[in-house]
């Protein structure tokens, strides 16, 4: 069969895209920090509603179509708006509301490490006082001092792990207070 010589740089350019292939690293393989958990086959769809998620906090799934602004809160985030900042490739550090304060105050000068892609927020019932999260990755910890919190920041924050390299959750995302009003008006 022959092809004409137009054809040619087409059919190269699909093959080589095609083996470059839309899956990345698997999260546990990129980072080398001991107690990263790694969860795939994760759905991004977007739904209306809340999401029962088998971690918690979430590391992905079904989520929101709104995603939050990065930053730090004082209070708990609606979990499908937070997965989709993680879509993003957002880390969303999430503390017992009873860690002392001077630990709360390290985790935000954490976020500060990489404001366009960190949430901070307390959330009830995590199964330590500190957990860093991301699309596919978990990490558990007893302080805000413990240095795999950075570790995991540097590794995640931006990346490409939840398939949205890239857009970022500082300037583009929603502000609490206008997510929780788009989710009335829908």
């Amino acid at each position: 069969m022959h092809l004409p010589p137009v054809l040619l740089p087409v059919l190269v350019s699909a093959a080589l895209l095609a083996g470059c292939g839309g899956s990345s690293a698997t999260p546990a393989a990129r980072t080398g920090i001991t107690g990263v958990r790694t969860v795939t086959g994760l759905s991004h769809d977007h739904v209306r509603g809340d999401v029962s998620y088998p971690q918690s906090p979430p590391v992905g799934g079904k989520h929101n179509p709104a995603w939050l602004a990065c930053g730090v809160y004082t209070s708990e985030l609606p979990k499908v708006n937070a997965v989709h900042s993680m879509e993003h490739g957002g880390v969303w550090l999430t503390y017992l509301p009873s860690l002392p304060a001077a630990q709360v105050a390290q985790l935000a000068d954490l976020a500060r490490t990489n404001v366009e892609f960190v949430l901070v927020s307390p959330y009830a019932g995590q199964p330590t006082p500190v957990v860093a999260s991301t699309w596919g990755a978990q990490l558990q910890v007893d302080t805000a001092d413990d240095p795999r919190l950075l570790a995991f920041i540097r590794a995640y924050a931006g990346g490409d792990q939840g398939g949205e390299k890239g857009a970022g959750c500082r300037t583009t995302g929603l502000p609490l207070a206008k997510v929780l009003e788009f989710d009335k008006q829908r």
